[in-house]
C-alpha cells in the first residue's frame, strides 16, 4: 500500500482533487460552528474509509494518512487531527490499546476495559496524531465476518477451531488477527485456547453460526493438536518437495557438465527425499482420517439433535405422521417440478470440445512427443556433446544407470517425474537396481 497507488486512487475518487482552489479550503483547519465544517468533515472521513477498503486494510497510521495520503506538493490538511478524533469519539475508529486483550483472562479483559475508559478522557486532537496505529470499527466487522465466511465454506459444523498461525493468516497479519479475535471475543463468537504437547499449541474456536461459541471441551484440545499436527505434516511436505526439485535441477545441470558422480550423489538426495516424503504423507493421512471422523461424529450428534426436537415438536403440537408424511410428499412435488423448469430452461448443448476432448488431445499430443525421446541412449555412456536440450537431459537422467563402487550394486532413477504437491503417493520412486 504505497503512497502512489493511494494517490492515484484518491484522483479517481475526487475528479477535482488537483483543482487548487477546492483543495485550499478543504485543507485548511475547522473553524466555527458544526454545520459550517460538517460537509469537509464528511468529506475526509469518507475519503479514508473508501481508500482503507479499496486496499483491504482495516488498520491505519495517522502519520501516513496526514502526510502520505494527502500530500499534495508538501502541503497536509490542517484539519484530520480533528477528523481523526471525531470519528474516534463517534466509535468509528478506535485504538488496540482500547481493545480487550483476547489471550488473557476474564479478570485481566476487566481490566483492560476499565484502562482504556480512562484513557479515552486524556485523547486530544494533537495526541491522536501520536497513535501507531488506528483501527476502523466498520471495516473491522467486515473482516471479522469475511474470516467467518471463509471458515464456513470449509467447515460443515456450527463452529470450529483453527489454529492462531492460520488464523492471523486469515486475518492479515498478527496485530490483524489481535484485533478481529478481541471483537469477536466481545461479541462471544470467538475464544482463545491454547494447550502444551511438548511446545505450546494456540487456537481458536470460531462460532459459524448466529449462536455465541460453547465452551473449550477436552475434544476442542484434541482438535487443536490434531489441526496443528496437521499444518506441521504439511509444511514439511512442502520442504521435501522444494528440496527434490532442488535435487532434480542440480542432477540435470551435472548431467550437462558430464559429472556422473555428483550426478549420482543428487539422484540419491532425490530417493531419500522420495522415501521421507511417503512416511510424511502416510502419518498426514491417518491424522486426516481421525479429523475426518471427528467432524462426522458432530455432525450426526447435531442430525441427532435436530430429530429429536422435531419428535417433540410433533408431539407437542399433536401432528400425526400421516400429516407430516403429506407435508413431505408436497415438498418432493415441488422440488420435481423446479427441476422441470430449470430444465427447460437450460440452453442447448454447444458444439465446442469439451474440457475431457481437450485434455485426451493433449495427452496424444504428449504420446507423440515422447515417442521422438532418445531410444538409442546408451545408458554407461553418460551424455554425448550432441545432447545439448534440456528433453535429452531429462530423457539421459531417466535412463541412467548410477553404479556404485561396489560391485554387484547399484541405483537407478526409473521415473524423474516432480512429486505431486498433494498428497497422494504418486512420488517419483528410485528403485534400487
Amino acid at each position: 500500500m504505497d503512497s502512489k497507488s493511494v494517490k492515484e486512487f484518491i484522483r479517481k475518487e475526487v475528479p477535482d482533487w488537483d483543482d487548487e482552489l477546492i483543495a485550499t479550503a478543504r485543507f485548511k483547519a475547522f473553524s466555527g460552528q458544526k454545520s459550517d465544517w460538517e460537509p469537509k468533515f464528511q468529506f475526509w472521513k469518507n475519503l479514508i474509509v473508501k481508500i482503507a477498503r479499496h486496499f483491504g486494510v482495516f488498520i491505519i497510521s495517522p502519520p501516513q494518512v496526514k502526510n502520505e495520503w494527502f500530500n499534495r506538493g508538501g502541503l497536509t490538511p490542517l484539519c484530520i487531527d480533528h477528523v481523526l478524533f471525531i470519528m474516534y469519539n463517534e466509535g468509528e475508529i478506535t485504538r488496540i490499546s482500547d481493545m480487550v486483550g483476547p489471550y488473557s483472562g476474564r479478570i485481566t479483559q476487566l481490566f483492560y476495559k476499565v484502562k482504556s475508559l480512562m484513557n479515552r478522557s486524556t485523547m486530544s486532537p494533537e495526541s491522536i496524531l501520536l497513535e501507531d496505529c488506528l483501527i476502523l470499527t466498520t471495516l473491522l466487522k467486515e473482516k471479522a465476518d469475511e474470516v467467518i465466511k471463509c471458515l464456513s465454506e470449509s467447515h460443515w459444523n456450527s463452529h470450529c477451531v483453527v489454529t492462531r498461525n492460520k488464523f492471523e493468516s486469515m486475518c492479515g497479519g498478527q496485530k490483524e488477527g489481535y484485533a478481529v479475535l478481541s471483537y469477536l471475543s466481545g461479541c462471544r463468537k470467538g475464544q482463545y485456547l491454547s494447550t502444551n504437547k511438548k511446545e505450546l499449541i494456540e487456537g481458536i474456536k470460531v462460532s459459524l453460526s448466529s449462536a455465541v461459541v460453547s465452551g473449550v471441551s477436552s475434544l476442542d484440545f484434541d482438535t487443536l493438536h490434531l489441526i496443528w499436527t496437521q499444518e506441521k505434516l504439511q509444511q514439511q511436505l512442502d520442504v521435501i518437495d522444494r528440496r527434490w526439485e532442488m535435487s532434480r535441477q542440480s542432477a540435470l545441470a551435472s548431467l550437462k557438465s558430464g559429472n556422473k558422480k555428483l550426478a549420482l550423489r543428487h539422484a540419491k538426495e532425490m530417493k531419500l527425499g522420495t522415501e521421507n516424503r511417503e512416511k510424511c504423507n502416510s502419518l498426514l493421512n491417518r491424522v486426516e482420517e481421525v479429523l475426518s471422523v471427528i467432524a462426522n461424529v458432530e455432525s450426526t450428534k447435531q442430525v441427532t439433535g435436530a430429530i429429536q426436537i422435531g419428535a417433540r415438536v410433533i408431539k407437542e403440537n399433536k401432528i400425526s405422521i400421516e400429516e407430516v408424511q403429506l407435508c413431505l410428499e408436497e415438498l418432493d412435488e415441488s422440488i420435481d417440478s423446479q427441476k422441470q423448469v430449470e430444465k427447460a430452461l437450460e440452453p442447448a448443448p454447444t458444439l465446442a470440445m469439451e474440457d475431457e476432448d481437450i485434455e485426451e488431445e493433449f495427452r496424444k499430443l504428449e504420446i507423440e512427443i515422447g515417442s521422438g525421446n532418445l531410444k538409442d541412449l546408451n545408458p554407461e555412456a553418460g551424455v554425448s556433446d550432441s545432447e545439448g536440450t534440456d528433453q535429452s537431459l531429462a530423457d539421459a537422467l531417466l535412463n541412467l544407470k548410477l553404479a556404485d563402487d561396489a560391485p554387484g550394486s547399484g541405483s537407478a532413477i526409473q521415473n524423474s517425474g516432480l512429486p505431486a504437491k498433494n498428497r497422494e503417493s504418486n512420488s517419483p520412486m528410485l528403485e534400487a537396481a
